[in-house]
């Protein structure tokens, strides 16, 4: 919807936002081997996260993210501060996301230049950023360890950054945005 017309005039861009928590309890992927080989992997079990909050608009591969050490009402109104600061003059942001309880919040502070549409309870397949929280961790972050949360801080930023526009794109393309924009 990059070309839609926002309510006030100016043109109205569609994001979908998430948070996914990364962790020292990693996640295992499958890696090539010799049939008959049995390759170790790693896996921690100690109990230490760091929370990403992204912002993807699929058309365009555009994000705004945040690597937090929790999830809560407050750094989500930090999350929507960044987002909105990403908001260029005559723009609207529509953020979809789901209903977690800080997204609904009485105290959340959602910026005049950003509208949210609230995803139906327990449908995060609608969700097309839970995509690219696979993506994150069958790339760069499976099969590691982390010796604490600045570690685990450091691996998120590297993660993130190497995300380039054509793979959000990629990752993140949506039928019913598509959809929703040729109309």
């Amino acid at each position: 919807m990059s070309d839609a017309i926002a309510p006030h005039g100016g043109t109205a861009r569609t994001f979908v936002m998430d948070e996914a928590r990364l962790g020292q309890q990693g996640t295992l992927t499958r890696v090539w081997a010799r049939t008959g080989s049995r390759p170790a992997a790693v896996k921690q079990t100690k109990y230490e996260w760091v929370y990403l909050y992204a912002a993807v608009e699929p058309a365009s591969g555009e994000s705004a993210a945040l690597l937090a050490p929790n999830v809560d009402t407050g750094t989500m109104n930090a999350f929507l501060r960044i987002l909105d600061a990403e908001r260029k003059e005559g723009e609207h942001f529509v953020l979809i996301m789901d209903q977690a309880g800080w997204h609904k919040s009485r105290t959340l502070e959602l910026p005049a230049g950003i509208t949210v549409l609230l995803l139906p309870p327990y449908s995060p397949e609608l969700n097309p950023v839970e995509n690219l929280w696979h993506y994150l961790r069958s790339h760069y972050l499976s099969n590691k360890s982390y010796a604490d949360y600045d570690a685990l801080l450091a691996a998120g930023t590297d993660a993130y950054r190497k995300l380039t526009p054509e793979v959000i794109r990629s990752v993140c393309g949506c039928n019913y945005l598509e959809r929703a924009e040729q109309s």
